[in-house]
């Protein structure tokens, strides 16, 4: 079974539930640091697979002819995964576990091994840190075009558990398949013409780690079905060919709370056809706005891919032509808030919010019978704690739904099954529901 090393992200236990959610027969073999995961998957994951990912930061796949080798072999090993590079080959190390002063001899050795045998090369990194994601895509090295990174953990410098954070052996040599691509998300975010920062802005990361759960839903047990379901590697920006959305089934999202589009341009990304809509027109012009640019951005056709924005009460009856395959969205989050609620001030903020999120279950549980839930919940910290949503739990069964989350994975409120997302500094967090109806 392939086996990978995951670099998680801000929030670890987001990043494995995604991994859990999109990896065919997920199981975890080991953690390193505490902020890498080692797993199995009973397949390969696809490139476009990869590229999607949220949570993640940066991911190698294990060689699989590195077992019983040593340190001293690394040198061969970037030989050996740079072997069809035309030109100047260049090479990173993401190495946990050694010194600097052996990295720095790694990357000297591995420099002259490589000229030895008449091949040029230059290496990015130094020993004290490795390469930053965006260097990894802006030098070829992720997509292996110009070169490759090898990432190396190592249990023998005294870590501790040794040997039970880290399977045999002690030793885990991997290539980087993936890194995050920075440039890409920032572009998404800040230069799409539509931007609302009144309301609370979802980032695209969170965007794509919801999608993934939404595909996992829609299909469950099979890991990820995306609209491109091969191991054929896409381009280094993960973007499907033409001919490949036009040969391929792709899902239909809804987002009934679209606000500027950030959930419906990731689902455009990966050629998913998007219905979505919003109470209010300003949200409707700007996520139409936005879709547009990014079609003119990416080139994608409309004809390959569909996309439909209206105004519309996600509470009210819905008319729609085709069942969409999941439903995906950011609800209310409540009014934005620039200091800590009081607990009087969260509770008020609860009550209104309980009856938001009952009515629009109720009417996706009607309108779309059989058809899976991803949203997002307010949760309000103030002082002394923190204050989530309690009604709308005692009734989802009656509703029509039940929550769930990836297997093995637990849940980060006792006694409710879902995830939280929040950074340090916000007044409010977003819980993370999965919901499938019921048969």
């Amino acid at each position: 079974m392939p086996q990978y090393a995951a670099i998680l992200g801000h929030q670890p236990h987001i990043s494995i539930a995604e991994l859990a959610a999109v990896a065919p027969g997920f199981a975890q073999t080991g953690t390193f640091e505490k902020f890498i995961l080692l797993f199995e998957s009973s397949a390969d994951l696809s490139q476009e697979t990869l590229n999607h990912l949220g949570g993640i930061i940066v991911m190698a796949k294990q060689i699989q002819s590195s077992s019983g080798l040593a340190l001293e072999d690394i040198p061969k090993i970037v030989a050996n995964e740079t072997a069809g590079v035309k030109g100047k080959i260049t090479f990173g190390l993401r190495c946990y576990g050694i010194t600097p002063k052996e990295v720095h001899a790694l990357y000297r050795e591995s420099k002259h091994h490589l000229k030895k045998a008449g091949r040029p090369s230059r290496y990015i990194g130094t020993e004290r840190k490795p390469a930053v994601p965006v260097l990894l895509h802006d030098t070829g090295v992720v997509n292996g075009q110009h070169g490759c990174e090898i990432m190396l953990l190592s249990a023998k410098k005294g870590f501790d558990g040794g040997a039970e954070v880290l399977p045999e052996p002690e030793l885990w040599f991997g290539r980087t398949v993936f890194a995050q691509d920075i440039d890409a998300y920032a572009k998404r975010d800040m230069e799409k013409p539509a931007r609302d920062t009144t309301v609370g802005l979802l980032p695209p990361k969170l965007a794509q780690i919801l999608l993934n759960f939404g595909a996992w839903l829609a299909k469950p047990g099979s890991g990820l079905r995306t609209s491109f379901g091969s191991a054929q590697d896409k381009s280094d920006k993960g973007k499907p060919t033409k001919s490949e959305i036009r040969n391929s089934k792709s899902f239909t999202i809804l987002d009934p709370f679209c606000g500027t589009g950030v959930i419906p341009m990731e689902a455009l990304l990966r050629g998913w056809n998007v219905i979505a809509s919003d109470i209010m027109q300003k949200a409707v012009n700007a996520c139409d706005k936005n879709l547009e640019w990014l079609r003119k951005e990416e080139s994608i056709l409309k004809r390959d891919v569909t996309s439909t924005v209206f105004k519309h009460d996600a509470v009210k009856p819905f008319d729609l032509k085709e069942m969409p395959d999941m439903i995906v969205t950011e609800t209310s989050l409540g009014p934005p808030l620039t200091h800590r609620p009081t607990i009087k001030d969260a509770q008020k903020l609860k009550t209104e919010n309980e009856k938001l999120q009952a009515g629009f279950l109720k009417n996706m549980a009607v309108c779309f019978p059989g058809v899976p839930v991803v949203c997002t919940w307010p949760v309000w910290y103030h002082s002394k704690g923190q204050i989530h949503l309690e009604k709308i739990w005692e009734t989802l069964h009656d509703i029509g739904y039940h929550a769930t989350l990836p297997p093995g994975i637990e849940s980060d409120v006792e006694g409710r099954l879902s995830l939280v997302y929040r950074r340090p500094d916000q007044f409010v967090g977003r819980e993370i529901v999965m919901l499938v109806p019921k048969k």
